[in-house]
């Protein structure tokens, strides 16, 4: 899979400061880091943050798009081929292991769909979108079913893909906080949607 965030050593100025504000808002949240910060981290001056985005406002929708970009790059490079279980089960394996290969997107996710304000709506929205998008072609590939509603089938696939990675967190702080001698290894969330 391309990483859609490339390298540092072949970046634009533009994506240097997308991908130092991912960073940044992964490691303290959007609104603890300030645009100034971000310039710093990238590299470059305020003016130039400024010039090619203009607000933080769209410095945060072109990270958004980053983190949506990882999501379409990783589902599309899995082999449409097979039966729809294959198929579903191996994009979410895909999903698994891009999001293991980059916790800053993880942490960043993690901020952005636990906290559903206004100004973080927009990835969820893109996110939906994009799941909404590729569950129409599995369904008009024979690869999804079209007894189930799309709606459902369309949540199903977030919570396959996101719902361990928000609700682990919890299952580790409580794991940590009780005595567990010989109780076995730590519990991992499985999510299932029922319609």
């Amino acid at each position: 899979m391309v990483n859609p965030r490339a390298t540092d050593d072949d970046l634009t100025a533009k994506a240097r400061i997308r991908n130092a504000a991912l960073d940044l808002y992964a490691e303290h949240g959007e609104e603890r880091v300030s645009l100034r910060a971000i310039a710093t981290a990238a590299g470059v001056t305020l003016g130039l943050v400024q010039h090619h985005y203009k607000t933080k406002a769209g410095l945060r929708d072109s990270v958004d798009q980053l983190v949506v970009d990882y999501f379409s790059q990783t589902v599309n490079s899995v082999d449409p081929h097979g039966n729809a279980a294959t198929v579903a089960a191996a994009r979410d394996a895909a999903v698994r292991e891009m999001l293991a290969d980059n916790p800053t997107v993880v942490q960043y996710l993690r901020r952005a769909i636990l906290d559903p304000s206004e100004r973080n709506i927009h990835l969820v929205d893109a996110l939906v979108e994009l799941t909404r998008h590729e569950v129409a072609a599995m369904r008009s590939a024979g690869l999804a079913s079209t007894r189930r509603p799309e709606s459902t089938q369309v949540v199903d696939v977030l919570m396959r893909q996101l719902g361990d990675l928000l609700l682990q967190p919890l299952v580790d702080a409580a794991w940590d906080r009780i005595a567990h001698t010989g109780d076995g290894s730590k519990p991992q969330v499985t999510i299932a949607v029922t319609d």
